[in-house]
């Protein structure tokens, strides 16, 4: 008797699902039509003889065997993408396709520095970007949309192996004209709650900044309103307060064209640390070593 298989496809398909709850958008994301990839779940339903989606017209539900199903495919992509991954590896070290997440705290400073000396220096390396929160992108680093994630740390990742880049330093940003006029290194002490600016929730350089001054009632305080660190420095630069920025966005001229200046922070911990990380045992993990050499040497 034959037993037929469910297909990678297949598996990918009812996982683009479940991800994004809408055929549509799932088939968008696997760059087929939705009748393609409606009818690849059918015939993945009458393969296995189960239901694993129920579908209305308002809504896209998983039956209980259905979500243990995606479980497992996620291991099974992810175990086919280790399986290329060793294949790859096997040949010249980065060359071929390389799936990266990047944090948006860290991508318009650190890539505009690095990326055109590896275009140069490693012209056989195809490297996709994706700029996505860190919560977001660890997620795709373990789902296996990413094979390695540059981040900042403290944040819990799971279990990764990681290289650190560089630590990058935190300044106390606020306008040219300000009455305080804080002196040459800025003290937590002296940071004003009450016209401290930071970025939204869901960013971990809010988190990192609140941790290096180590004052517990900012975090009740500061007016969480920013979407990007630009942002942040318009509304410094408007007067309406003071935030705190990395280094790395100050050496990429952040400031430019501002009334605004930055001091550094005086506390023990007022650093983040920028780190490349990867799946734990990762068959290319001598190849994102290498990776983290270039990011370093740019």
């Amino acid at each position: 008797m034959t037993v037929h298989q469910p297909t990678l496809k297949q598996l990918q398909y009812l996982v683009a699902l479940h991800e994004h709850g809408h055929f549509g958008r799932a088939a968008d994301a696997c760059f087929v039509s939705q009748s393609t990839l409606s009818a690849g779940l059918r015939d993945l339903e009458a393969l296995l003889g189960v239901v694993l989606v129920e579908r209305t017209k308002r809504a896209v539900r998983f039956t209980p065997l259905g979500n243990a199903v995606v479980a497992k495919a996620h291991r099974i992509l992810r175990e086919t993408e280790e399986l290329s991954d060793l294949i790859q590896s096997s040949g010249k070290p980065l060359a071929g396709e390389l799936r990266m997440s990047v944090i948006p705290t860290i991508a318009p400073f650190l890539l505009p520095r690095m990326l055109p000396r590896l275009r140069r220096e490693r012209p056989n390396l195809r490297l996709f970007l994706r700029e996505e929160p860190s919560a977001a992108a660890i997620d795709s680093l373990h789902q296996g949309r990413a094979d390695c994630v540059l981040l900042a740390l403290p944040y819990a990742t799971g279990e990764v192996e990681k290289e650190t880049i560089e630590l990058d330093a935190f300044y106390v940003a606020f306008p040219k004209d300000d009455p305080r006029d804080p002196p040459e290194e800025v003290g937590p002490d002296l940071i004003d709650e009450n016209r401290l600016l930071l970025l939204e929730d869901g960013h971990c350089l809010k988190d990192h900044a609140l941790a290096a001054c180590n004052r517990p009632e900012l975090r009740a305080s500061a007016t969480m309103i920013g979407t990007s660190l630009h942002t942040l420095v318009q509304m410094v630069d408007n007067g309406l307060g003071l935030t705190m920025l990395p280094e790395m966005a100050l050496d990429a001229g952040i400031l430019n064209g501002t009334n605004v200046v930055a001091r550094p922070l005086l506390s023990p911990n007022a650093n983040r640390e920028i780190a490349l990380i990867w799946r734990k045992n990762s068959p290319r993990s001598d190849e994102f070593r290498m990776l983290a050499d270039e990011l370093r040497a740019g």
